[in-house]
């Protein structure tokens, strides 16, 4: 057996959750008296999903503290036999588990995990997003009258946006700080939240349906005057403070670049 054929075989043996060991892989491999060969693959094939697995713990763990270990055990199992490594870095093995769970669980747990590892990996993403200089407060107070008219910004790269249908929020803050977790609720209208990283800390937070409007109009490249009038229907002449002060809050955030 050629080389290349020896490491393929061995690759899928440890990709596979099948113990079994392939008949032309063990004639390549050669024991010893203290350790036959079947019991070194046998430990190589253990150590290795048992890496993956605490991977999936790392990238996870309100998901693990909410379902528990064996749950969450099976579902990683499971999950890494479907779509094993296929990146040289494992801090993309949980890319796909959303996408997985979507076809691996029944409702209604389904849709309330989906969008527990979304939340999760959210974080990841967010945390390793490139580095960009964000608008700053400081140049705001240097804006001229056309500068605020003209104003066009979008998010940063970190930032990635969520609507949430449950309480997905309130149980993911009681796991991480490992409080009694709360029953899934479904909530009446959607949430939106954001996750996003600044000055090397990953943020997030809520937003009640007019912020989520205004910031949406703003980042999908309406200008700052736009997002004041479509705010004069719900706060009259008060539109612009309302549009400042969550524009200020945003650029204190560390939300937004400008285009």
């Amino acid at each position: 057996m050629r080389l290349s054929a020896q490491q393929e075989a061995l690759e899928r043996y440890l990709a596979t959750g099948d113990s079994v060991i392939p008949h032309e892989l063990m004639e390549q491999i050669q024991g010893s008296n203290t350790l036959p060969a079947a019991d070194g693959l046998m430990i190589y094939h253990n150590a290795y999903r048992a890496r993956l697995l605490s991977v999936l713990r790392e990238d996870f763990p309100a998901l693990h503290r909410w379902m528990g270990d064996e749950s969450f055990a099976q579902l990683a199992l499971a999950y890494i036999s479907a779509w094993p490594p296929r990146h040289f870095s494992l801090r993309w093995l949980g890319e796909r588990l959303p996408e997985f769970i979507r076809g691996y669980i029944a409702e209604p747990q389904r849709s309330p995990m989906i969008e527990f590892a979304t939340l999760e990996w959210a974080f990841t993403l967010a945390f390793d997003a490139p580095d960009t200089e964000p608008l700053s407060l400081d140049v705001m107070s240097r804006f001229s009258a056309d500068d605020w008219v003209n104003l066009r910004v979008y998010l940063t790269p970190s930032v990635r946006w969520l609507q949430l249908q449950h309480n997905t929020v309130g149980i993911w803050v009681a796991a991480k700080a490992e409080a009694d977790i709360p029953d899934v609720v479904a909530l009446s209208t959607p949430l939106d939240c954001l996750v996003w990283r600044h000055e090397l800390v990953c943020q997030y937070r809520t937003l009640e349906s007019g912020e989520a409007s205004a910031l949406r109009l703003l980042s999908d490249g309406g200008s700052f005057a736009s997002m004041c009038e479509n705010l004069v229907g719900q706060h009259g002449e008060q539109a612009p403070l309302r549009a400042a002060t969550w524009l200020k809050q945003w650029i204190g955030e560390g939300l937004l670049q400008r285009r």
